[in-house]
């Protein structure tokens, strides 16, 4: 049975390398770490903090589609303020999700 909430979501995780990262940039990253996925999103990086993945839960209306789910995920990885390039983005919506009951 597909998602039923009342509040559509999506998941979105965002692959990509940082450009020009500076000390001040690198423990903003990692004050934001973390595996879960919150609307401000938490960051999973290589030790140099020059690779990440951002994973961010993105709340919508129900028309939304992927496309604003994705915007709504840039939006949030931009208010980190760091240079960055997107390698892949990928969207989950969890109103696709199926619960399997034992």
């Amino acid at each position: 049975m597909p998602y039923e909430g009342s509040d559509v979501m999506f998941r979105v995780t965002i692959s990509g390398k940082f450009q020009g990262l500076d000390d001040a940039g690198r423990e903003a990253v990692r004050a934001a770490a973390g595996t879960a996925f919150t609307e401000a999103g938490t960051f999973t990086h290589d030790q140099s903090v020059s690779v990440f993945t951002f994973r961010c839960q993105v709340p919508a209306e129900p028309e939304d589609g992927d496309d604003e789910a994705a915007l709504g995920a840039m939006t949030a990885l931009e208010a980190y303020g760091q240079p960055y390039e997107v390698l892949r983005i990928g969207v989950t919506d969890m109103r696709d999700i199926k619960i399997r009951r034992r």
